[in-house]
């Protein structure tokens, strides 16, 4: 898959170090963010094998390349995609129309805000 990204952007809504939350989970933050894949866009080949993550498709229809999957994956606009431990994958926009998506993440803390 690609492992670059192209057309896409990405911003970091908020996040939270869990660190200094009740549920004390050292070295992690929940991290929100907006992504924007314009036509032909993509989100690069990664992997959520220490990041699990849950995307909401707020506008538009992206394709999922997955390592769980032979066949593409269509995700359409207010679905949601869960992804663990298992999945390596990468995304990219196939339409005519701009893809925006809402990511929620448990990033580690020595991880670059940026990581896909």
């Amino acid at each position: 898959g690609a492992t670059m990204p192209k057309d896409v952007t990405d911003m970091v809504l908020g996040s939270i170090a869990l660190a200094d939350e009740p549920v004390a989970i050292e070295g992690r933050q929940l991290r929100m963010r907006r992504l924007e894949i314009q036509p032909g866009g993509v989100v690069p080949w990664h992997s959520h094998e220490d990041r699990p993550a849950i995307i909401y498709v707020v506008q538009g229809e992206v394709t999922e390349y997955s390592s769980e999957c032979a066949a593409p994956i269509i995700h359409m606009t207010g679905e949601v995609s869960v992804e663990t431990h298992g999945v390596a994958h990468w995304w990219k926009n196939t339409g005519a129309d701009t893809v925006v998506l809402i990511s929620a993440d448990l990033l580690r803390a020595e991880d670059d805000a940026n990581t896909m």
